[in-house]
């Protein structure tokens, strides 16, 4: 059979199995996809006659395994990627009026931002919040918090993200009790949490407790939702804050992976079966301006995944190897000088997003390397994806840059570098030694050396910092947190503590107490039955660390 039989062969396979299948589920947004001149573009591209031979033997198409082109065959063809802008900031009363001012400009989910407090397991009334309630995120110490946070906001109809990571737990079992209150039921809430804390020892710091007891709550989690909310992903395992630190491409897509074998095992260990909860297992990627390493970083990582889930796990179910993402653009790409200047790098970065296939995107605005964003800056950044979606054109076929030589060698050569750090995290002993043993950090922290060297001996250009600079003066109309809201926060959780049934509040923390105590006890319900009774945040995380400690981090020399 000639290579051109054998193509015709595989695609007429294709149409027969996989796509009619995903036509069924979501129909094509329009009859007809055609540039701005009205020429017809096709679903999917193959190469010409002279070189099918490298496609035939290496690339497959869209939807199938190893799913290089996209883990769906009609991708956006058949429905856009969700638009999230990540939001959170002062009480929950300011955000719930960002997120709904944001879903009438047309966002489709909603990205939760937790102040520091929060993400680190301490209530607002804390001494260790002084100074930064509500600053980088919405403060959320109890579930009237959440309960305002979504007030208007009907949960069955919105997909939510949450960026939390030691109190995942809490955070989810708020989410659910606040669905509760609307009436909706568990197996109709749709969202993520990170949920991700090995790369919080890599990268972020927002910590708690120790690796063996973080990992407990993170399967705990994998368990309770596969059998009560099967349509939350219990875990975006994050690459964004690894390249935020300064790693190479390569670096991210290595140690994201690496950091989800090592969930997996976990998962599997505790008796889990794979196919059970590796479907609802999600990634969180960077968007840097290099686009087509980008692009090429993203359909690289599919590929691995795919492969990791199937020749290392032995997954049988289809939805167990796809590697579905959430892309966000470079924060640390954004420039204090010429803060315009970042719409076109978060438009490039889009771009690299879009043409990698995302399933889910968040784009930065002009000013976060100033402050938290305006609401005109947050306006821009999601009109920047709408643009992308509805004016570009790059949308209407499939992987529309797959075939090019410079994108499948720099997908090549970044998949063959990534099996080179898998291979030699497997030989220290899996993720959690090549954390304790510091090399993860320290591959790190000398890509992030090396790029800041590159910069100040302008090797590397920077445009408005070290080439093509201007005297400017400070941007008006910044955001800023009122300084009083801690005061605001406090009388909450005051008014909170008169109100509840305090004894109930201590009965359900002593049962918490208990089951922690017990390692082969999933936590959830009696995080979930706690947060029903107005327990704070801080007075569960007080619990758990009286009992699994807290994390220290050692010095790496």
């Amino acid at each position: 059979m000639s290579t051109q039989d054998k193509l015709e062969q595989k695609k007429k396979q294709w149409e027969q199995n996989t796509l009619n299948k995903a036509l069924s589920k979501f129909p094509e947004r329009k009859t007809e996809f055609t540039t701005g001149s009205s020429l017809p573009v096709d679903r999917i591209y193959t190469p010409p006659q002279d070189c099918q031979e490298k496609y035939v033997e290496d690339l497959s198409f869209p939807g199938e395994y190893p799913y290089t082109r996209g883990i769906q065959p009609t991708m956006y063809r058949g429905r856009l990627w969700t638009m999230r802008q990540y939001a959170g900031f002062g009480t929950a009363e300011e955000s719930n009026q960002r997120y709904k001012y944001l879903l009438e400009q047309g966002q489709t989910g909603l990205s939760v931002a937790f102040d520091l407090p929060t993400q680190i397991g301490y209530d607002s009334d804390d001494d260790h919040s002084l100074g930064e309630v509500g600053k980088v995120g919405v403060a959320i110490d109890t579930l009237e918090d959440m309960e305002i946070l979504f007030e208007g906001i009907p949960l069955q109809k919105v997909s939510t993200s949450m960026t939390i990571n030691a109190p995942a737990s809490i955070l989810l079992a708020m989410y659910m009790a606040v669905g509760d209150k609307q009436g909706v039921n568990n197996t109709q809430l749709k969202g993520t949490i990170q949920n991700d804390i090995l790369k919080e020892y890599i990268a972020r710091g927002t910590y708690i407790f120790p690796p063996e007891p973080s990992m407990r709550l993170i399967t705990n989690i994998f368990e309770f939702c596969s059998e009560h909310v099967p349509k939350f992903n219990t875990i975006s395992i994050s690459g964004y804050h690894i390249r935020e630190a300064g790693s190479t491409a390569v670096q991210e897509v290595a140690f994201t992976i690496a950091d989800g074998i090592e969930y997996v095992k976990s998962a599997i260990k505790t008796g889990l079966d794979v196919d059970s909860f590796a479907g609802r297992l999600s990634f969180f990627f960077n968007a840097h301006n290099d686009l087509l390493e980008e692009v090429a970083k993203f359909r690289a990582a599919r590929r691995i995944w795919a492969k990791v889930m199937k020749e290392k796990f032995h997954a049988q179910n289809q939805k167990s190897l796809l590697l579905r993402f959430h892309t966000q653009t470079g924060g640390s790409t954004l420039t204090a000088q010429q803060p315009d200047n970042n719409i076109v790098r978060v438009t490039i970065q889009t771009l690299a997003a879009v043409l990698g296939g995302t399933q889910s995107l968040h784009t930065n605005s002009r000013d976060e390397a100033l402050a938290l964003p305006s609401e005109q800056s947050v306006r821009i950044a999601l009109r920047t994806q709408q643009i992308v979606a509805h004016e570009s054109g790059v949308i209407n076929s499939v992987d529309p840059l797959g075939g090019s030589y410079y994108i499948e060698h720099l997908t090549d050569e970044i998949e063959r570098q990534v099996w080179e750090y898998l291979d030699h995290i497997e030989k220290i002993g899996g993720m959690v030694e090549a954390i304790n043993k510091g090399f993860i950090q320290k591959e790190i922290q000398d890509a992030a050396y090396h790029y800041q060297q590159d910069i100040e001996n302008s090797e590397r250009i920077v445009v408005g910092v070290n080439k093509f600079t201007v005297e400017e003066a400070p941007p008006k109309d910044l955001l800023k947190v009122d300084p009083q809201l801690r005061k605001i926060q406090v009388t909450k959780i005051d008014k909170i503590k008169q109100n509840r049934d305090n004894l109930q509040v201590k009965n359900n923390l002593k049962e918490l107490r208990s089951a922690a105590e017990h390692k082969s006890k999933n936590l959830m319900p009696y995080i979930l039955d706690s947060v029903r009774v107005y327990a704070t945040l801080g007075e569960i995380c007080t619990v758990l660390r009286d009992v699994f400690g807290e994390y220290q981090e050692s010095i790496v020399l």
